[in-house]
């Protein structure tokens, strides 16, 4: 059985170097991307003060890893890290919004220009249906007593 993800304890030094007390030795910028790839969670403090310095590091990161071309595993971890959960709720919530005032106004729109809606053609292709499923209960003859309405 494998273990999960581990989570690292990366301290900062006043010389900027990086240790991770998981492993215990110093990392790169790089080795913790790599560990980010790898999925496991990290956390990196400064060293003296146990300030949170995580996001300055992956925003570091970031930074480094879209000038090489963007690795979407850590860009999509750096999300979930970064930006908090309620704030992707609310831009979703105000997309639908959206979307739905724009479905509305081309409705408008096209009723204002005489043209279908999609409502329209899906009650047009729900009729289709209905006929072509009646001619195919018929064998291809014609309906007897069924009158075909045509609409103006």
């Amino acid at each position: 059985m494998t273990a999960g993800p581990e989570r690292h304890l990366i301290k900062k030094y006043a010389n900027r170097k990086l240790y991770d007390t998981r492993t215990s030795r110093y990392v790169t910028l790089d080795g913790i991307a790599q560990l980010v790839r790898d999925g496991h969670d990290i956390r990196v403090v400064d060293r003296d003060s146990g300030a949170d310095l995580t996001q300055v590091i992956l925003s570091q990161i970031v930074l480094t890893e879209e000038k090489r071309g963007p690795k979407q595993a850590l860009l999509d971890y750096v999300r979930r890290t970064l930006v908090p959960g309620e704030l992707v709720n609310e831009v979703e919530r105000r997309r639908g919004n959206v979307e739905g005032m724009i479905d509305e106004a081309i409705e408008r729109t096209l009723k204002q220009l005489r043209l279908p809606s999609r409502h329209d053609i899906d009650r047009i292709n729900e009729r289709l249906d209905r006929l072509t499923a009646e001619l195919k209960r018929s064998n291809g003859r014609a309906p007897s007593k069924t009158k075909v309405q045509r609409r103006r």
